[in-house]
């Protein structure tokens, strides 16, 4: 069976090759600080739900620091050079999108099609994280066509990545850090402080100032924690159950998916939604850190209003 386990030992093995490949790096202009960072995620990967609570946790700080005090550095990829690169993806035409394309083609296949694979008791797919299952598999999937496209040799697709992952550096732990935070935040009952600090100091008695403070909660705390995923949960239940369901009787279900919606357009306003705004910078290269946001910013705010109007109209009776 192919469970969450697996992905996460796939995933470690990677970090683990990417770490040894920076170390051989003699030109790499950080080699210890990036091997040492990629080598604790690694581990993390490999070993983290058998290492003690205390020992991930300093794990957890050490690559923090070395993330923060700049260790992380570029080296040499034996990339193509530009004129070999043009030429391929002229050869290749629009058939490169075949890789890109074939990802959620087959994450929803494994969705819908092989979680119900089964033998007696025996089943293809753990029914626990089977979306993260699949769309794992659909990545070795179009890594796998990449190759059979290119032509390419598998230690230089490795290089090529390692390039990439350098080039985005501690930002491509974001991801995996703030969902972590919404996770902490709801235990550690911040959706109640959130609510006791706004009844004191807002008239949540008012239908629309419950619907702004609803709306822009869920906007400020995703530019916060970079994922309205992590939002969602401190925002319901500190304004959206107790405040505009109980009291104000609100439909539950556009009350969650427009402030769902809400949130993400927060997700286009801030650098730490790393995986959207600022991993494009790195591989494209561009000179502007917030180039992206810049971008984005015109269609977010429109989006911002319209949402609290549809809330308003839609979610309360």
């Amino acid at each position: 069976m192919i469970d969450i386990g697996t992905v996460y030992l796939l995933c470690g093995i990677y970090l683990a090759y990417v770490a040894w490949q920076s170390f051989h790096d003699k030109n790499h202009s950080k080699r210890l600080g990036t091997t040492a960072f990629w080598a604790l995620l690694a581990i993390a990967f490999l070993a983290g739900g058998r290492l003690p609570p205390m020992l991930m946790g300093i794990l957890a700080l050490v690559i923090a620091g070395l993330a923060g005090s700049g260790a992380i550095g570029l080296g040499q990829y034996h990339a193509p050079t530009p004129e070999t690169r043009a030429i391929k993806a002229q050869r290749l035409g629009n058939r490169l999108f075949i890789p890109a394309l074939l990802i959620p083609a087959v994450t929803l296949l494994g969705v819908f099609g092989l979680k119900h694979v089964h033998w007696g008791s025996w089943t293809l797919l753990s029914t626990e994280q089977t979306t993260i299952i699949c769309l794992a598999i659909a990545c070795a999937a179009g890594f796998t066509a990449a190759l059979r496209m290119t032509g390419e040799r598998l230690p230089d697709a490795i290089h090529a990545s390692r390039g990439i992952l350098d080039s985005i550096g501690w930002a491509v732990l974001l991801p995996l850090l703030l969902a972590m935070l919404g996770g902490l935040f709801n235990k550690a009952g911040i959706g109640d402080l959130v609510a006791t600090i706004l009844t004191t100091a807002l008239p949540l008695q008012e239908a629309w100032v419950a619907i702004l403070a609803y709306g822009l909660g869920m906007v400020l705390f995703t530019m916060v924690m970079g994922n309205a995923f992590a939002a969602f949960p401190v925002m319901t239940l500190g304004i959206g159950l107790p405040v505009l369901v109980h009291q104000h009787g609100a439909d539950p279900a556009p009350l969650a998916a427009i402030g769902m919606l809400t949130g993400y357009c927060g997700t286009l306003l801030t650098p730490m939604a790393a995986n959207f705004n600022i991993v494009p910078v790195a591989l494209l290269e561009l000179k502007d850190q917030n180039a992206v946001i810049r971008m984005q910013v015109m269609t977010a705010l429109p989006l911002i209003a319209c949402n609290l109007v549809l809330l308003y109209m839609l979610a309360l009776p």
